[in-house]
């Protein structure tokens, strides 16, 4: 067979197109498998301990469900049929009695021997006919299995009743001359007792997923205490904890532990070392201003004072800023009484200040002088450039918002961001007052230190609007 030009010998016309559709496929079902996925963990619940339940629960029950399916579908069923056929063999040897021998018409022999040695009561009803059919029981499977021996044994039209009295079925029966009645305890025909193990088994599993749950939450404890002990030190909260739990979450716990002292020799270190730096620096600021006070004051060493004023406050402002207020402790401050003081600050800043406005409760855990200088740098910075200012406070699920709003020029949207960074001052950028162009970074490292953080926005007033976000 010859083989066309551009292909070898193992090669067709459809090999590369039947590829192609077989990728396709396996694609569309990669997508379909990674949506599934994704719609399935985005039910599933987020936490640890529900999560460590659904591991706990999902097996227990759906092992607990095989094994029920498994006793219904092979124990139950198969014990029932057996009985319902025993019970139908001894109804259709009763009939066979019955017709075979005509000299016990009045039945007085085949009951005597149905009561005695089948426990089954039969009466024949002559002339009578079968009832309706009535509905059939939604799920019955004593109905189901007993209806089908009966057609399969007996062949004649037939009635039954297996609910209209809870201890006893009814079987009619039609013969040549009515009917014949028999009735039957249900534990003839039917497993009666087998309810019992399912109630076993799910009392059992109930039992044994309580305890399970129980030792779970045990387990889960020290792990969210930790959480709670690592979130509050974000915050800048002292929260006594002793590591405990599994020996995987208490060495988790001790290596916190560690690298919170670590961090916190850290700090102290560069505390001290900050310390040090301030006493020579302003030592020597100092001694500048005695020189400049001895000499004859003119118009030069004016400005030389002037310079040194200015240096000391920069010099502060680093100091400030690099330093942080992380020795202070944090305790429960009531925002409305601090904010009334701001008020009374920036008025004598020289800037018209709005009533201060607060929604919900104002207790809030903070660094109370931290949090003050906080604010007072983001409303000093407002007070320069606008002549009005408003503070209101609103506490929100798990937040507290501080908002300072001025009817200044504001900052361009592109441009906020940037004020943030130390150091950076842009052309009509507003700073703080004392020019170190580190009042908004100072602000915003006090507000992330409490696990919070600042954002500027377009005010109601026409100016800036800057948001103080704190946990509570």
């Amino acid at each position: 067979m010859a083989v066309p030009a551009g292909l070898s010998s193992g090669e067709t016309r459809t090999g590369p197109r039947r590829t192609g559709a077989l990728g396709g496929v396996f694609g569309r079902i990669r997508k379909l498998w990674r949506r599934i996925s994704r719609a399935i963990g985005d039910a599933l619940p987020k936490g640890l301990y529900a999560r460590s339940l659904i591991i706990i629960i999902a097996p227990m029950v759906l092992l607990q469900s095989v094994i029920a399916y498994t006793f219904m579908e092979r124990h139950w069923q198969l014990v029932t049929r057996r009985l319902s056929a025993a019970v139908t063999a001894d109804v259709a040897a009763l009939m066979d009695i019955y017709e075979s021998y005509p000299q016990d018409r009045n039945a007085e022999t085949l009951t005597r021997i149905a009561g005695e040695r089948l426990n089954l009561d039969i009466d024949i009803l002559k002339g009578a006919k079968l009832p309706s059919p009535g509905p059939r029981p939604f799920f019955s499977i004593l109905d189901e299995v007993l209806s089908e021996e009966i057609r399969r044994q007996i062949r004649r039209p037939f009635w039954i009743d297996t609910v209209g009295r809870s201890n006893l079925i009814e079987i009619r029966v039609a013969i040549p001359e009515g009917v014949m009645r028999v009735t039957a305890r249900r534990n003839q025909a039917y497993a009666s007792n087998s309810h019992i193990f399912l109630l076993w088994m799910t009392g059992s599993s109930l039992v044994l997923l309580g305890v399970a749950i129980l030792f779970l939450r045990n387990q889960i404890k020290p792990i969210l205490r930790l959480s709670a002990v690592a979130e509050g030190f974000g915050k800048g909260r002292e929260i006594e904890f002793k590591p405990r739990g599994a020996r995987e979450v208490r060495q988790a716990g001790h290596a916190f532990i560690e690298m919170k002292r670590r961090i916190e020799r850290a700090m102290e270190q560069r505390t001290a070392m900050l310390n040090g730096v301030s006493h020579d620096l302003r030592t020597i600021i100092t001694r500048f201003k005695l020189s400049l006070a001895l000499v004859e004051q003119t118009p030069e060493v004016e400005d030389l004072q002037r310079d040194v004023d200015e240096m000391s406050r920069m010099l502060e402002g680093y100091l400030a800023f690099a330093r942080g207020d992380s020795a202070e402790t944090a305790a429960e401050t009531d925002m409305r009484t601090l904010l009334e003081d701001l008020r009374s600050d920036v008025e004598r800043l020289g800037a018209h200040v709005e009533a201060v406005e607060i929604e919900g409760s104002p207790l809030v855990t903070v660094r109370p002088d931290a949090m003050r200088r906080c604010l007072f740098n983001l409303a000093a910075n407002a007070a320069r450039y606008a002549d009005t200012v408003a503070i209101s406070g609103k506490r929100e699920h798990r937040a507290f918002l501080v908002s300072i709003d001025d009817d200044g020029p504001g900052i361009p949207p592109e441009s906020r961001e940037d004020v943030f960074k130390p150091f950076v001052r842009l052309d009509d950028a507003r700073q703080d007052a004392g020019g170190s162009g580190l009042g908004l970074a100072i602000a915003r490292d006090i507000a992330r230190a409490h696990g919070g953080d600042v954002a500027l926005h377009d005010s109601p007033l026409g100016g800036l609007r800057a948001t103080v976000r704190i946990p509570a």
